[in-house]
C-alpha cells in the first residue's frame, strides 16, 4: 500500500504557527507518511517584518522552508493549513495562496481530498474559531473532505477545546505541550480518513458505472 501523501501548508510571522505545522509535519512523518512542509509567501514589506525582532527571527530561522506551490496541492492525498488570525479570518499571505489555486479547482484535481486547519490568534478570544471556518470556505469550493478533531479525543480538550481544528494563544511564549499533542492528534486523525478515502477508491464502489453518479455538472434541485 503506498504512502499517504500529506502537505502541511503554513503562514507563520513570529513563529507560533511554524511551530504547530513542524509537529504535523513530524508526526505525519511517524506514521508513515510521505509529508511536504511549505511555506506560503510573505508579502509583507521588510520595514514591517523589521519593526518586530520575532518576525525577522522567525523569517530568518524558516528560510530555507520551500515556498508552497500548485504542485504540492496537486501531489498531495491530503492537506493541513495553519494561519494566524487577522481580524477573525486568515492571514492576506494565505488567500493569496488559495487564491491562484483557480486552475486545479477547475480541473477538479483539489476533490475528494481531506483537510484540517490550525491557527493562533493573541488573545484567548481573538477569532481562532472564525479564521478556521474563513479558512474552510475555500475548502467547501474545492470539494475536499473537511476533518476537523471534534470532541474525538481528550486531547481536544485539554488544548483549549476548540472542535473546528487547532488553535493556540500567541503571547510570544513557548507553545503548550498540550496544544502540540492537538496537532499531534488532528494529524493522525486527517492520515487515517485519508487511507479510508484511497481504500474505499480501490473498492468495488470505485467501479459503480458512471450513469449512477452525480456529476459535478449535474443540475439539482
Amino acid at each position: 500500500m503506498s504512502k499517504t501523501k500529506l502537505a502541511v501548508i503554513y503562514y507563520s510571522s513570529t513563529g507560533t504557527n511554524y511551530q504547530m505545522a513542524l509537529a504535523a509535519k513530524e508526526e505525519a512523518e511517524s506514521e508513515g507518511a510521505e509529508v511536504r512542509l511549505r511555506k506560503v509567501r510573505e508579502l509583507a514589506p521588510d520595514a514591517a517584518i523589521d519593526a518586530n525582532p520575532a518576525w525577522r527571527a522567525n523569517v530568518e530561522a524558516t528560510k530555507d522552508i520551500p515556498e508552497a506551490s500548485l504542485d504540492d496541492l496537486e501531489w498531495a492525498d491530503a492537506f493541513i493549513f495553519g494561519t494566524p488570525t487577522r481580524f477573525g479570518n486568515v492571514t492576506s499571505q494565505m488567500k493569496q495562496f488559495i487564491d491562484i489555486t483557480g486552475p486545479l479547482w477547475a480541473q477538479g484535481k483539489l476533490s475528494n481530498k481531506v483537510v484540517a486547519g490550525f491557527t493562533s490568534a493573541g488573545n484567548d478570544h481573538g477569532g481562532q474559531e472564525s479564521t478556521l471556518l474563513a479558512l474552510y470556505n475555500s475548502f467547501y469550493h474545492w470539494g475536499t473532505f473537511i476533518v476537523p478533531p471534534g470532541y474525538t479525543d481528550p486531547s481536544v480538550s485539554k488544548s483549549g477545546g476548540n472542535p473546528y481544528g487547532v488553535s493556540t494563544t500567541a503571547r510570544g511564549e513557548p507553545i503548550k505541550p498540550e496544544v502540540l499533542d492537538s496537532v499531534r492528534y488532528m494529524t493522525r486523525r486527517v492520515l487515517q480518513v485519508s487511507g479510508w478515502i484511497e481504500a474505499g477508491k480501490r473498492s468495488e464502489f470505485a467501479d459503480v458505472p458512471a450513469r449512477n453518479r452525480v456529476s459535478s455538472s449535474s443540475s439539482l434541485s
